[in-house]
């Protein structure tokens, strides 16, 4: 897994609430186990049209929000079915940080134990900062829990179990094997 210290990243934002896994990666395209191949699904159902032509003013499918890799969305972000794989279409896509102003559980999990960052943030400064930085490129320093934009810092809570792993770059394998040794001392023992 790839450590997350501070990360450069540009805004786009996709404000609504209950945005739930059933448009994050409709069921028809969860054909594989594999953590690749859903980027260009995600969204779906708001991308595409029923013949499956881009609609022009969706902003993923506008050019300059191609490289995004931070979303500011709504409350209860990711609700619905508990499939990862609406954490893998997002991060295929590009997107490593979600701004929300709450997640349904199985997904923040998810979405954390698959290496990436989501910030709980009230409704006012979502919108402050999606006002300010959409289609700008905002910081998110872990290490300190801030979001940076020019003079603007907003602090964030974060998990502390999760900002180590992060930190450190390390899934549950790794910390398992981390403690490799002392599980075959265990085992000797019993």
């Amino acid at each position: 897994m790839k450590a997350f210290t501070v990360y450069t990243g540009k805004v786009v934002c996709i404000l609504n609430d209950n945005i739930d896994t059933d448009i994050l990666i409709p069921k028809n395209y969860l054909k594989s186990v594999k953590r690749t191949g859903f980027g260009d699904f995600v969204f779906a159902p708001w991308r595409y049209d029923k013949d499956g032509n881009k609609i022009a003013d969706f902003v993923l499918n506008q050019e300059k929000y191609a490289d995004a890799s931070i979303l500011i969305t709504g409350e209860n972000f990711g609700c619905g079915s508990s499939r990862e794989h609406a954490a893998w279409a997002l991060q295929d896509y590009g997107i490593r940080v979600v701004i929300a102003g709450g997640y349904s559980d199985i997904f923040y999990n998810n979405w954390l134990s698959n290496g990436n960052v989501a910030i709980k943030l009230d409704f006012e400064k979502r919108k402050m900062l999606s006002e300010l930085s959409e289609g700008k490129e905002v910081e998110i320093d872990l290490i300190n829990q801030k979001i940076v934009f020019g003079d603007l810092s907003i602090d964030f809570d974060f998990p502390p179990i999760y900002k180590q792993r992060l930190i450190e770059g390390k899934d549950a394998i790794d910390l398992t094997l981390d403690l490799e040794e002392k599980i075959k001392e265990y085992e000797n023992r019993i």
